[in-house]
């Protein structure tokens, strides 16, 4: 793998230090099993590809890493009722789930696999070491073992009545309809996932544990040094630090996943966790191996101080990417890149319920695209980014966003802006005229909320800078109406010239500002205006409303958005309310 192999001591990287030239972002990986919801493209992959978009458009270099997680026991167990073998299942779910975030328009850099030969590789590395330095153990555990299958059962390999609740179909690891977390012996009339089988058994078997009390001290310091994290990712941290750290169990008893290389337990495989954070990195080759005298992954994750790393994730990950995987890579005495910000999410609700695909209770992103184009979607889920507080989702504050933002505002402005300048000047932007005093306070306005808005985005603040692109849009229409174009024309032609020159030009910028959040529809207003690409790249740097020169050529791009009126939400409410 090109792995330097000396030896480093127990430390961790500092804030501070040598400037930052790079930024690395990950996105936490979506599970191989199925679709995924709107939650997990509101808390973690799309926040993260406007991120990804906007330091671009600062000129910063940029990586945007991500892969499907596709290890663990609920992979083998969607593969079986799909009647696919797992590694057939694994492969047709990673194409529709890159089909669809392409669609989404999730610009990764590259999105990988974690069952790759790079991924396979780096586990096992990580495993090497962490054993070498003491921080692995074998342990003897009791296990349920089904002797009609003739294998130990994973947790979610047993089901039975929940002895909470009296669910009939509870897992080994959690009953679904209660949420109480469970042990399989303690479920009742339990029977093996696999075969249905009652002949259960409790055996005892080795597995592997990583010594997270051993490593409880550094994983602290990491964290402490950590302080500007927001208030959601270092109490999650802080409340795992606080109740103390215990040894994890890595392996599981399965066929598919990383093999352990180590005697006597080569049939078993690294929990999914132990592999899944790995998968970054093994990503980051899989990328780097496409063009490897072009690319170099261990420029950013292997002693790379000038590297400022970024992890996107819902709440429920982040104890594994503050205590768990931080442990494993602080436990390698190896200089790999930990994440320096870790921006967490609360949960996207549908009504104040949870998403549930057994349920068919929400919306799901094949579902999404199906309804609306990826640009509603894109919109409405960052005005409403669950950063602070759990977020509903409704019908009702979809369409009202819709109709109101997309439609009404931006919308609106580039449609009656170019259609009144198509009428009386062709489609050329209109000569004549000199702006006024009228035209530099709103230059100077525009640039002022254009600063504000780069700033929310540069500290990862969505709803923010959702609601600063919103007063940009704002400040068009409210100029457009105060000057009143369309009575100009009656009597002060030039006057209207330059009235509409300004309006064209305010609707590069708006449309530049929104190509993070909006990009398809952003991408149509820059073609429509035939802005190049050296235009493109100077972005919101410095607004200049006489930059987009009388003469040029334009075209009127069909309806942005459309509006959703009440018929159509009172249909999907009905369609997605589940059983």
């Amino acid at each position: 793998m090109g792995i330097h192999r000396g030896a480093f001591l127990l430390s961790y990287p500092k804030s501070g230090g040598t400037p930052t030239s790079k930024y690395l972002i990950t996105s936490a990986l979506p599970y191989i099993n199925g679709v995924k919801h709107l939650g997990n493209l509101a808390g973690s992959l799309l926040p993260a590809d406007v991120y990804a978009r906007f330091l671009r458009h600062e000129g910063e270099e940029v990586l945007f890493i991500c892969a499907t997680d596709e290890h663990g026991t609920p992979a083998e167990l969607s593969a079986r009722k799909a009647g696919l073998c797992v590694q057939d299942y694994c492969k047709a779910m990673y194409q529709k789930q890159s089909s669809i975030y392409a669609q989404f328009g999730l610009s990764f850099d590259h999105f990988g696999r974690t069952s790759s030969a790079q991924n396979r590789a780096l586990t096992q590395h990580f495993y090497e070491k962490l054993t070498a330095h003491g921080y692995i153990v074998e342990r003897t555990i009791r296990q349920v073992y089904s002797v009609a299958d003739g294998r130990f059962l994973p947790d979610r390999y047993v089901v039975g009545t929940c002895p909470k609740c009296g669910y009939p179909a509870a897992r080994g690891d959690q009953c679904e309809n209660c949420t109480s977390v469970l042990d399989p012996t303690d479920l009742q009339v339990p029977r093996s996932a696999i075969s249905g089988s009652t002949d259960l058994e409790v055996r005892a078997t080795n597995h592997l544990f990583l010594r997270l009390d051993a490593l409880s001290r550094a994983i602290r310091t990491w964290v402490d040094d950590h302080a500007d994290w927001s208030r959601l990712t270092r109490s999650i941290a802080l409340k795992w630090l606080d109740e103390g750290l215990s040894e994890r169990c890595i392996t599981r008893d399965l066929d598919w996943g990383v093999p352990v290389p180590r005697e006597g337990l080569e049939h078993k495989v690294f929990y999914v966790w132990f592999d899944a954070p790995i998968g970054y990195m093994g990503a980051t080759k899989e990328w780097s191996d496409q063009a490897p005298h072009e690319r170099d992954w261990q420029a950013w994750w292997w002693d790379a101080p000038d590297v400022t790393y970024t992890q996107f994730m819902a709440k429920d990950n982040v104890p594994f990417h503050t205590v768990f995987f931080p442990g494993m890579v602080l436990g390698t005495r190896e200089p790999w890149t930990m994440a320096t910000q870790i921006k967490s999410f609360n949960w996207l609700t549908y009504y104040g319920g949870k998403f549930s695909t057994s349920q068919k209770r929400g919306i799901f992103l094949d579902d999404a695209l199906a309804l609306f184009p990826a640009d509603y979607w894109r919109y409405v889920l960052l005005a409403n980014a669950p950063e602070s507080d759990d977020t509903r989702f409704t019908w009702e504050s979809f369409a009202r966003a819709v109709n109101q933002d997309l439609v009404g505002t931006f919308g609106n402005f580039v449609n009656r802006t170019l259609k009144l300048a198509e009428a009386h000047f062709g489609h050329r932007v209109p000569e004549g005229g000199a702006p006024g005093d009228v035209e530099h306070r709103l230059q100077d306005s525009c640039q002022r909320l254009a600063e504000a808005y780069r700033e929310h985005l540069r500290h990862q603040e969505f709803r923010k800078a959702v609601q600063v692109l919103r007063a940009l849009w704002s400040t068009g229409n409210v100029y457009l109406d105060r000057r009143a174009p369309w009575n100009l024309l009656k009597t002060q032609r030039d006057e209207a010239a330059v009235v509409l020159r300004t309006a064209i030009n305010l609707i590069m910028y708006f449309a530049m500002a929104a190509e993070p959040i909006i990009p398809f529809a952003a991408g149509v207003v820059l073609d429509a205006l035939q802005v190049n690409d050296r235009e493109r790249q100077k972005w919101l740097q410095e607004i200049d409303l006489e930059s987009y020169s009388p003469g040029r050529e334009f075209y009127v791009p069909d309806l942005l958005f459309r509006r959703i009126d009440g018929t159509e939400i009172t249909a999907l409410q009905q369609r997605f309310a589940g059983l």
